[in-house]
C-alpha cells in the first residue's frame, strides 16, 4: 500500500524558520503550493495539532508526509534517525505515525570513524535526485545552505556526509559581529567573491580573514559594496575546502537554492573541480514520490 491515495498528497518541508507546502494529486504532479515564514521555532510545542489541522483545512483531506525540522527535538515529535548508508527504503521503513494519516519522514544521522553528523530535510532532496536519476549512485554532492551537507554516495546509498555551519555563521556575522554594519550587501560571484574563494583556499585562516575585512574597510582597500561578496568568498572557499578534502576526488553535484548553488559552482571552478547544479525544489518533490511510492 502507498501513501500516495487516490486523494493525492500533501508534502510539507519544514524548516526551523520556514515552510514549504505542495498538495499533490493522485499522479504526484502539483497542484498547489505556498511557502511561510511557519517554521517550528514559531510553533509551540502544544500548537502542532491545531495548525496541522489548518494546514489540512486549507490542502484538503489527503494523507501528509511531513520532512525537516518537524520530526526533530524541536518539532511536533522526535522522529529517530537512520544511520548512514540511507536509502529511500530505509526512510520509508522508518516513517513516524501520526493521527490519522499523516507520517514524518526520519532523518539521517552519520557515527562512522568516531564521528557524529545528522540531517533533517536534505536527505529527502539528495535521495530525491538520486531516484529521478539526477545524479548517479555512486558520486559526491553538497547541498549548500545555513547548513551545508557535502556527501559521499556510494551503491545508491548515502554513504558519509559532513556539516559547515557557512549559512548560520554569516547570518551571525550580519546580525551580531563586529562586521555586521558592513556586512548587509547582496552577494555575487563577482570579482570580491573569487577574492574570497581564493583567499580561503590558499591562506586557510578564516578568524583572521574574517577580521581583516574591517581592517581593509578602514584603510580603504576594500570597498563598500564588495564587503558582502568578499565575506561571502571567504566563508564559502572556507567550506568548499573542508568538503573537497572530505568527498574526495570528482565532479559534484550541488542541489538546493539556485542562489546558493550558483556561489559553491564558482568556488568548485577556483578549485578546479567540475559541478552540475539540480534545483533543491525539484530534488525534494522527486524524494517525497519515491518514499510514498515504495511498497
Amino acid at each position: 500500500m502507498t501513501i500516495l491515495s487516490d486523494a493525492g498528497l500533501i508534502a510539507v518541508d519544514w524548516g526551523t524558520t520556514n515552510r514549504r507546502v505542495f498538495v499533490l494529486d493522485a499522479h504526484g504532479q502539483v497542484v498547489d503550493r505556498f511557502t511561510d515564514g511557519a517554521g517550528v521555532l514559531s510553533i509551540l510545542p502544544n500548537e502542532f495539532p491545531d495548525v496541522i489541522a489548518m494546514l489540512r483545512e486549507r490542502c484538503g483531506k489527503r494523507p501528509m508526509l511531513l520532512a525537516g525540522m518537524i520530526g526533530s527535538n524541536r518539532g511536533w515529535v522526535q522522529a529517530p534517525y537512520v544511520d548512514c548508508p540511507a536509502t529511500v527504503d530505509a526512510l520509508r521503513e522508518r516513517l513516524v505515525a501520526m493521527d490519522g494519516d499523516i507520517q514524518i519522514v526520519p532523518g539521517v544521522c552519520d557515527r562512522n570513524d568516531g564521528r557524529a553528523d545528522v540531517m533533517r530535510g536534505e536527505e529527502v532532496q539528495l535521495l530525491g535526485a538520486l531516484a529521478a536519476g539526477m545524479i548517479g549512485p555512486d558520486m559526491q554532492a553538497c547541498h549548500p545552505g545555513t547548513h551545508a551537507k557535502w556527501v559521499r554516495l556510494e551503491a545508491g546509498a548515502l554513504a558519509a556526509f559532513r556539516t559547515v555551519m557557512t549559512g548560520e555563521m554569516f547570518a551571525i556575522l550580519r546580525r551580531h559581529s563586529l562586521l555586521a554594519g558592513p556586512l548587509t550587501g547582496d552577494v555575487t560571484p563577482g570579482a570580491a567573491f573569487q577574492e574570497g574563494v581564493s583567499i580561503a583556499f590558499e591562506r586557510r585562516e578564516l578568524l583572521a580573514d574574517l577580521f581583516a575585512i574591517r581592517a581593509r574597510t578602514l584603510l580603504g582597500t576594500l570597498a563598500a559594496e564588495d564587503v558582502s561578496s568578499f565575506g561571502s568568498g571567504l566563508l564559502v572557499g572556507s567550506d568548499v575546502a573542508i568538503g573537497l578534502d572530505f568527498i574526495g576526488p570528482g565532479a559534484v553535484a550541488l542541489i538546493g537554492d539556485p542562489a546558493l548553488t550558483r556561489l559553491y559552482a564558482c568556488a568548485l571552478a577556483l578549485a578546479g573541480r567540475q559541478s552540475q547544479q539540480l534545483d533543491g525544489e525539484a530534488a525534494f518533490l522527486a524524494g517525497i514520490k519515491a518514499i510514498a511510492a515504495r511498497t
